[in-house]
């Protein structure tokens, strides 16, 4: 009895362990969110801020209700007669046991990660209505199937008993690189080609493509940090237990080929970037991009490959995200964030490349008709999963842009989103300075109106020598649109500066104390 007692005790504990380390890594993940509000945030220009960061709060809470009331149930529900398609129990909870309440949470956060790559691609024109509507189809209805094909019940999980030593062959993706990944940025892909490029982006009739630069670098950056911090926990996590024999040293091992994989990724990308064709230059940013993209690659296989192996598909992540920035450039579809190339190019790479690096079944490690099979099963799941989210992707943008609904309008872009959608400018204008001369123009004035300050330091004489030395500022600016109306205009007064304030009816007073008259 003794015995008995202990045996359940200690199933008991590691049931709870297993729900504890599920918990706490979709929590991590969940923290992957933030990480995606801050690189959107910092990418995008100063008059979008707001908008972006509102899309990225609500995205989380628009896969909260449709991933609960539809998501889990499509897919890890039992489906029945159609059990290798799609789940249909647990519709909004019902009927769901508490034991699977925490593999609900965890699976909620990735579904999230899938719908929040596309706000990246279609940043800075896609109507908030339109972005409420996509968001509840990917994360549930589009991202549960594939869900349930690859790591439910379904087809792909199963694939194909082709007998004798060769025996059972299916699709491998341990932690999304098709599954969460490709998906994204297959809809990323059709949504930022249905919605078009941004004002400016690429001239019509020539190959100039406009720079349109993020207002924040520091932040971008930020946001980087946090989402390398969530991949860990994404990869290592999908593990899902941690009290059988093994999966320590599994989380630990797909924990390491995520970084490996992300280093050289990282390290790649910064040199490629550094050729004369590419750019000539140390970005920041594409080596960020990079190190996500070998981190989204190391998804499909990090539990199964040596870590020299991760860091040769590091490198090829790193030529991956390259080819595909260039090929949207050339395509003349803006992606303001690379969303397409770091998620669908990393996606693309680990699918195909987990076939030849797995150290147990792969190409380089078996040169056989198994490992070949494998191979081209993995094709089979990118196949599906393209044409997929593909088929569903165009549906829903075009239904909305059929409707009118999908981009704002030229005027309301021009302006920025932050303003008129939500009457919350990311950094209001009279948080400068002292801020009560614009404070009291805005209150005075019955319409809508820009007022920037410029300062100008008026070069000074000194009998033993003399400096001319000009120095502007023209401070932090709404948008690249108020920053051109901003005029400087040199003066002499008696204390060597002068305030200039112009605003959009033309009116420009000559000092500050005419500015305070109005």
């Amino acid at each position: 009895m003794s015995s008995n007692t202990t045996a359940e005790e200690i199933s008991s504990l590691s049931f709870s362990l297993d729900q504890f380390f599920l918990i706490i890594m979709g929590m991590v993940v969940y923290f992957m969110q933030c990480g995606f509000a801050f690189l959107e945030a910092g990418a995008v220009r100063s008059k979008n801020v707001t908008n972006i960061l509102i899309k990225n709060v609500m995205d989380s809470f628009v896969s909260g209700i449709a991933y609960w009331i539809f998501g889990y149930a499509f897919a890890y529900g039992d489906g029945g007669k159609a059990q290798k398609f799609i789940g249909a129990t647990y519709f909004a909870s019902y009927d769901m046991p508490m034991d699977q309440y925490a593999s609900f949470f965890f699976q909620y956060t990735f579904a999230a990660t899938a719908a929040t790559i596309v706000s990246g691609a279609v940043a800075e024109r896609c109507e908030f209505i339109a972005y409420f509507a996509y968001s509840f189809v990917i994360t549930g209805f589009i991202y549960p199937v594939v869900t349930h094909w690859a790591w439910g019940n379904g087809w792909l999980v199963d694939g194909y008993d082709y007998g004798g030593d060769i025996g059972q062959i299916a699709y491998q993706d341990f932690a999304g690189s098709g599954v969460v990944h490709v998906l994204g940025g297959v809809c990323a892909f059709i949504g930022a080609a249905l919605l078009g490029p941004r004002i400016g982006r690429f001239q019509k009739g020539s190959n100039v493509i406009g720079t349109l630069r993020g207002h924040s670098v520091p932040i971008a950056a930020l946001g980087g940090f946090v989402l390398f911090f969530g991949f860990l926990a994404f990869n290592g996590g999908s593990q899902l237990t941690i009290s059988s024999e093994g999966d320590g040293a599994a989380v630990a091992v797909s924990v390491v080929n995520t970084i490996i994989s992300a280093s050289f990724a990282a390290f790649g990308s910064l040199i490629i970037n550094r050729l004369h064709i590419f750019g000539n230059t140390w970005s920041l940013l594409v080596t960020i991009n990079g190190a996500l993209t070998g981190m989204v690659a190391a998804c499909a296989g990090c539990n199964q490959m040596h870590p020299w192996s991760a860091a040769i598909l590091g490198l090829f992540s790193a030529m991956s995200y390259t080819l595909w920035s260039t090929v949207m450039k050339k395509l003349n579809i803006d992606d303001p964030l690379d969303a397409v190339a770091v998620h669908f190019g990393g996606g693309i790479t680990g699918v195909v490349l987990i076939a030849f690096l797995d150290k147990d079944d792969g190409i380089l490690f078996n040169w056989d008709r198994k490992s070949g099979l494998k191979l081209g099963w993995q094709f089979v799941g990118l196949a599906a999963i393209i044409a997929w989210s593909a088929l569903f992707s165009l549906l829903i943008f075009g239904i909305l842009k059929c409707f009118g609904v999908l981009r704002v309008s030229r005027e309301i872009e021009d302006k920025g989103l932050d303003i008129p959608k939500h009457n919350e400018p990311a950094y209001p204008v009279e948080a400068y300075g002292h801020g009560h001369v614009e404070k009291l123009i805005q209150i005075l004035e019955t319409q809508p109106m820009v007022v920037t300050q410029g300062y100008t330091n008026i070069a000074y004489e000194n009998k033993s020598f003399k400096i001319e030395n000009e120095y502007e500022d023209k401070g932090v600016h709404e948008t690249p649109e108020t920053s051109a109306a901003v005029r400087i205009r040199n003066g002499n007064p008696s204390n060597g500066h002068r305030t200039i304030l112009t605003i959009s009816n033309g009116t420009t007073p000559s000092t500050v104390d005419d500015a305070t008259k109005l």
